[in-house]
C-alpha cells in the first residue's frame, strides 16, 4: 500500500503465520484520525471479533486523559482491535492490565529489556514510556458488547520533542538489531488473543503474577486522585493499593498517577 513503511508490509502475512483468532481483517492506513474512532465505527457497522486497524499517522491520536499520541510517520506501531467480549464494564480495567501485560512482554521481546507496567495502562523502560494502551467500550444497556483495545509503541523514533523528551523512550533506542513493527504487532496480538478474553470473563487471577513482577510502581511514593502514599501493588480487580501515612490501604480503580 502507498504510504506504508516496508516493515508493515508483509504485516498480513506474518499475523495469519501465527495462527491467531484476532488479527484480521486487518486495514492498513496511510493515515486517520484515530484508530480507535475508525474501530468503534467499523464496529457498529459490523465488524468481527478481531478486527485490526492501523495507521502509519494519526490527526487526532490520543491516549489516556485525552492527551495526543505524538510521532513522525512511520515510527510507531499505531493500531486498534475489535474484541466481540460481552462482559461487565467493571471487567475493563482488569482487561486493560491484560492489554498492557501482552505490550509490555511484545516490547520485552524486542528490546531484551526488562520492560515494566505503569498502572493503568503505560508500559515504561528504565522509568521511561515506551507504549501507552487506550481500552474504550461499546456498550449496549447496562452491559459491554464490544472493546475497542488502543495500543501505541514508539519503535523507530531516535530522538523526541523537547516537551516529551525527558520522559518517552523507544524500542529502536534499546534493541541490538532493527525493529520490526509486523513481528512487535504480531508478538503483541498474540499476547491480547491469549489473555484478553480470559480476564474478561475470570478475572486476572491467571496472570496477576506476572502483572505484580512487572509493576513499576509497587514500592513507590505516588499521588492520584488526592490520595498519597506508597504504592503497594495492583490487587485482582485492577486497583491500584496505596499504604498512606496511617497505615491504611486505599484501592483506587482510576486516575494519573504521579
Amino acid at each position: 500500500m502507498t504510504g506504508v513503511h516496508p516493515d508493515l508490509g508483509a504485516l498480513a502475512e506474518v499475523v495469519a503465520a501465527r495462527g491467531l483468532s484476532i488479527g484480521k481483517p486487518v486495514e492498513l492506513m496511510e493515515e486517520t484520525d484515530s484508530t480507535n474512532d475508525v474501530a468503534k465505527r467499523a464496529a457498529r457497522l459490523g465488524a468481527p471479533h478481531g478486527a485490526l486497524f492501523v495507521a502509519e499517522s494519526q490527526r487526532a491520536g490520543r491516549g489516556r486523559q485525552g492527551r495526543a499520541w505524538l510521532g513522525e510517520r512511520g515510527e510507531s506501531v499505531l493500531l486498534s482491535v475489535l474484541l466481540r467480549l460481552s462482559c461487565d464494564p467493571r471487567k475493563l480495567p482488569p482487561v486493560a492490565l491484560a492489554v498492557g501485560l501482552a505490550a509490555r512482554d511484545a516490547i520485552a521481546k524486542a528490546t531484551g529489556k526488562n520492560a515494566q507496567i505503569k498502572w493503568p495502562n503505560d508500559v515504561l523502560i528504565d522509568g521511561k514510556k515506551v507504549a501507552g494502551v487506550l481500552v474504550e467500550a461499546i456498550v449496549s444497556g447496562a452491559s459491554v458488547e464490544a472493546v475497542v483495545v488502543g495500543v501505541g509503541v514508539n519503535v523507530h523514533q531516535r530522538s523526541f520533542a523537547p516537551e516529551i523528551a525527558e520522559r518517552a523512550t523507544s524500542v529502536a533506542l534499546h534493541a541490538s538489531r532493527p525493529p520490526d513493527r509486523a513481528v512487535i504487532i504480531a508478538d503483541l496480538l498474540e499476547g491480547i488473543d491469549r489473555e484478553a478474553s480470559h480476564v474478561s470473563a475470570r478475572g486476572l487471577g491467571l496472570v496477576h503474577a506476572r502483572i505484580t513482577a512487572a509493576d513499576a510502581l509497587v514500592g513507590r511514593e505516588v499521588e492520584i486522585e488526592g490520595v498519597r502514599g506508597v504504592a503497594c501493588g495492583i490487587d485482582l480487580d485492577g486497583a491500584l493499593r496505596i499504604r498512606t501515612s496511617d497505615g491504611t490501604i486505599r484501592r483506587v480503580v482510576s486516575g494519573e498517577v504521579t
